[in-house]
């Protein structure tokens, strides 16, 4: 289980537990968190999960594959250091405290 961190773009932070093996994705979607829409339920065929990871985050998770970098194209306003498709990041405890700010809107 891991503690993150959703931050809205207007500031507002949700801080939920999220269960091991799921997706950074599906526990904002299981807690009603606003701002991460994932039209394509994570299958990586959209970017309306995109969210920012706080700088201190970055590098400690999981290198984006070239799908993820591809979807990111047609992400908002997209960061090339900090974006990321949040229903490509699995949950696990080396992610208590992840820290993810949404973007002014999604795509």
């Amino acid at each position: 289980m891991a503690k993150i961190t959703y931050i809205e773009h207007g500031g507002k932070e949700h801080v939920v537990d999220v269960a091991n093996g799921l997706t950074v994705m599906e526990g904002a979607r299981d807690n009603n968190i606003p701002g991460i829409e994932a039209d394509c339920g994570g299958a990586c065929a959209c970017s309306t999960c995109h969210v920012y990871v706080h700088p201190d985050w970055v590098a400690k998770l999981p290198a984006k594959e070239a799908m993820e970098e591809d979807m990111l194209d047609f992400a908002y306003e997209p960061n090339p250091e900090r974006s990321r498709l949040t229903c490509q990041i699995k949950v696990s405890d080396a992610l208590d405290g992840l820290v993810v700010q949404m973007p002014e809107k999604q795509i």
